[in-house]
């Protein structure tokens, strides 16, 4: 779940950030030397004055953004869904690691998307307004006073090419011309992206004869969704895009469980525009195994909370592993990561009252829960809660659930979903398997919204303790 990529080079490095809807710490931000390995060196937002947090359901929070560095400083502009009244907000940053400062806010500019380029010593701010009752609305831009948040006035730009949803602007100056890259088709199977250009930032632009420029759509290709792109020009003069998709798995229409991810091509420039190249860049399979056992008095960054922070969830222990603030309710009574593989096997040594959960939101999550000495698997799939098997276990526990793959055919000789979930517990030596199930209800095509699917740990009455864990991708 690392969706709406945005990416800027400085030197020879190469930063990327992205949304994180209402998980928080939020915007994680990585750096390159060569765009295909790839470091956390942090998140953008770590302070609650910088991402206020309102009541709200699931995929709201930090939107899509634009990431640049400009005279000696790095920018970052976004939305929070949590306050879109609020208009826009601006970071800066001297240094991409941080810390950030707290927002400029953009009251003047509401809707999503935002994306900042100069023009010497003019800064444009190019948004989508959008309202959330009467929909889609314009494609607009205006003239920015970073330090005050205050605009120009509001003109109208591209708005793309006949597709619905027109979005994502990003805009850059190559050679005599301004490109405006857009995102058009809706972020679903439909998703593709569009280019114009013109002499000035503000148009009129011309759109390319070859739009869409890039989609997968109406294509067997194993990365669907693709689209919300944003380039960079790379050391040697070539450039290159960074892009969200989603790897879709099972019967029709296909299930993604892992959220909107993001991926690279390379970019030519034909007769004067961008043409992508899915060839150019070869990466390797990524191990993203990990281990914690919670003995650092500081969280690994991969933990964030779903409309909390893991401060007020979570404490380390002076011998290790983790305490609870209080009894798992809401999304915010849980620590999580993301599972960055479609078949992983995942483990929690816990005990006491303690839960390994998977999760998209509060209405779809299957869990190994230990309560009053008493194993089973806890389900909600929408308004229907269920509960599998019951076993007696010790205090101390390891929790288990895997991703593995589906023990039914596709349609029309079976209803396998993307995967099962094989949730376990192990007490005493012994590995009791308390239920395996359809993984297709705990994908974003059951779910709905923007995120995708999260590991995460609780308890059930906070007085359980969860010592370590263990992730580690497998074979199908």
């Amino acid at each position: 779940m690392y969706p709406d990529p945005t990416i800027c080079r400085v030197g020879d490095t190469y930063y990327l950030a992205t949304s994180s809807f209402e998980y928080f710490p939020g915007a994680p931000i990585f750096r390159s030397d060569d765009l295909t390995s790839w470091t956390q060196i942090g998140h953008i937002l770590t302070r609650r004055s910088q991402f206020r947090h309102a009541e709200g359901g699931p995929s709201q929070g930090i939107y899509g953004s634009t990431l640049r560095h400009h005279d000696g400083r790095f920018w970052f502009v976004t939305t929070n869904a949590n306050e879109y009244e609020a208009g826009q907000l601006i970071f800066s940053a001297p240094d991409a690691a941080g810390p950030w400062s707290d927002p400029v806010y953009v009251p003047a500019a509401v809707g999503i998307d935002p994306d900042l380029a100069w023009d010497g010593d003019r800064c444009y701010l190019t948004w989508k307004r959008l309202s959330f009752s009467e929909g889609d609305l314009e494609l607009v831009q205006a003239v920015i006073d970073l330090s005050t948040g205050e605009i120009g006035p509001v003109v109208q730009v591209w708005q793309g090419a006949g597709m619905t949803a027109p979005e994502g602007p990003h805009l850059y100056h190559v050679g005599e011309y301004w490109y405006l890259l857009l995102a058009e088709g809706g972020t679903e199977r439909g998703h593709t992206v569009t280019v114009a250009r013109s002499p000035h930032p503000s148009g009129p632009f011309e759109p390319s004869p070859d739009n869409p420029v890039f989609t997968h759509r109406s294509s067997g290709h194993p990365v669907q969704n693709a689209g919300h792109a944003d380039l960079v020009e790379t050391t040697d003069g070539d450039w290159a895009a960074v892009y969200l998709g989603v790897r879709s798995r099972g019967s029709i229409p296909g299930f993604h469980v892992l959220g909107r991810e993001t991926f690279l091509a390379g970019v030519s420039w034909v007769d004067g525009w961008p043409v992508f190249d899915e060839t150019r860049y070869q990466l390797g399979p990524a191990d993203h195994a990990f281990e914690d056992d919670f003995s650092a008095t500081v969280l690994d960054q991969r933990w964030v909370v779903a409309g909390g922070e893991p401060s007020n969830t979570v404490s380390v222990r002076p011998d290790g592993g983790l305490e609870f603030a209080r009894a798992w309710r809401v999304g915010a009574d849980l620590l999580c990561v993301r599972p960055r593989d479609l078949r992983w096997s995942a483990e929690a040594d816990a005990e006491g009252d303690a839960a390994l959960v998977l999760r998209i939101d509060d209405r779809h999550w299957y869990g190994v829960v230990v309560r009053d000495g008493v194993g089973r698997v806890e389900a909600r799939i929408g308004d229907l809660d269920q509960t599998r098997g019951a076993v007696p276990v010790d205090d101390s526990v390891t929790l288990r659930i895997e991703a593995v793959s589906p023990g039914s055919l596709t349609v029309p000789l079976g209803h396998a979903g993307p995967d099962d979930i094989v949730l376990a517990i192990e007490s005493s030596g012994t590995r009791h398997q308390l239920a395996r199930l359809d993984g297709r209800y705990l994908s974003s095509e059951v779910a709905s919204g923007f995120t995708g699917r999260m590991l995460a740990l609780g308890s059930p009455s906070g007085e359980g303790v969860v010592r370590a864990v263990r992730y580690r991708p497998i074979g199908d």
